[in-house]
């Protein structure tokens, strides 16, 4: 069993490495075996999350370790807090990291996700971090929300995890919702990655297209991933 200590957000790259990869776990049965280790750590589910909660957010502030999850994370959420500005809604937050870290550093947030398990999670844990995130249950696509009701939308590392036209979507909503900036962060793939669910696969020449599309300002950079920046 692994311990306390040992939890953290690293954990879905060794079970990626170690399991998914050699063909021992099915990708769809990821989730279910990355709950379950976590959970399995403590007698009380809450007390294991939190030292999830805890750990990751300390190894995304420190030096992670360079094969792990939060090492490819860490950069990509250091670049979407550089970008935003005011407060801010992030769509598809999953367990909410980043909106957290946008907490701690000031600004007013709502992580929104449709899955209904994370969002309360990231409900219950955020307490208890001390850091005042608002949590939303809602589906990416269809935000409810008022036009124009915050000031950035973030949208980083979603869109891939749906078909093209519905990721386009979620865009015209993140427009729609924000009355600033909307920043958009996806992988560069050849294949879509099927472990994290990915559907969708980007160039900076599918980006460029959504900016056009889009009829804002709009930049696209590459870090880790390509970046898409609308502005208005």
């Amino acid at each position: 069993m692994i311990g306390l200590g040992q939890l953290d957000n690293d954990l879905a790259g060794w079970l990626d490495r170690t399991l998914v990869v050699p063909g021992v776990l099915p990708p769809e049965r990821f989730e279910e075996a990355f709950v379950a280790i976590v959970t399995g750590a403590a007698a009380d589910p809450d007390v294991a999350w939190l030292a999830f909660y805890r750990n990751t957010i300390a190894a995304l502030q420190g030096t992670p370790d360079p094969g792990g999850t939060n090492a490819e994370l860490q950069p990509v959420h250091e670049r979407a807090a550089s970008l935003v500005v005011g407060d801010v809604l992030e769509l598809g937050c999953c367990f909410g990291f980043l909106a957290l870290r946008l907490a701690a550093a000031g600004h007013r947030v709502v992580a929104s996700d449709i899955t209904e398990g994370t969002v309360g999670l990231l409900a219950r844990m955020a307490p208890r971090l001390g850091l005042p995130v608002r949590t939303l249950l809602a589906d990416a696509r269809a935000v409810p929300l008022p036009d124009a009701s915050v000031d950035t939308v973030l949208a980083v590392h979603l869109i891939e995890h749906l078909p093209a036209e519905e990721g386009k979507l979620v865009l015209a909503e993140a427009i729609r919702v924000a009355r600033r900036r909307v920043v958009v962060a996806v992988p560069y793939e050849a294949v879509p990655n099927e472990t994290w669910g990915h559907l969708t696969t980007f160039d900076p020449a599918a980006l460029r297209r959504l900016g056009e599309e889009s009829g804002l300002d709009f930049a696209v950079s590459e870090h880790h991933g390509g970046w898409l920046v609308l502005d208005r």
